[in-house]
């Protein structure tokens, strides 16, 4: 976990000197600035230092994975890596919900949005309760 930690700190580092470069370098230009690449990069520098953060407060709490420790073998790391969920049709229904949900709202046909949130409601329990039911039950 030190070595992700160590990345995201070095990106942070990064988007913290290019940020005011960036800024520097558009104010100079004949419109006066660009403000809007300047907040992206600010807010980016701010989501990258917040994982940094979070990473480098978790690696001091955890034990050392063995990727992590000097004398670490490739046999360390056998066993169990977690539950991997299976295919699921779930997220493809969810992804139709949002598209009928825009939609309505850009065409202004309210009507769709009721339909879309039918079948956001429908498609949300579905993939929360995939589980509980059917071939991958347990």
């Amino acid at each position: 976990m030190k070595s992700e930690a160590w990345m995201f700190v070095s990106c942070t580092v990064f988007f913290a000197l290019a940020t005011p470069a960036y800024w520097f370098v558009t104010a100079a230009s004949e419109h006066g600035g660009d403000w809007t690449g300047t907040s992206a990069l600010t807010m980016c520098t701010l989501l990258v230092l917040m994982i940094s953060l979070y990473l480098g407060f978790h690696a001091k709490r955890m034990d050392p994975r063995p990727e992590d420790r000097q004398d670490g073998e490739i046999a360390d790391g056998a066993g169990e890596l977690g539950f991997f969920p299976p295919y699921s049709w779930w997220p493809l229904w969810t992804a139709l919900t949002l598209s009928l949900s825009v939609f309505a709202v850009a065409m202004a046909a309210w009507w769709l949005l009721i339909i879309a949130a039918v079948v956001g409601f429908i498609a949300l329990a579905g993939w929360n309760l995939e589980y509980y039911r059917g071939e991958f039950k347990h």
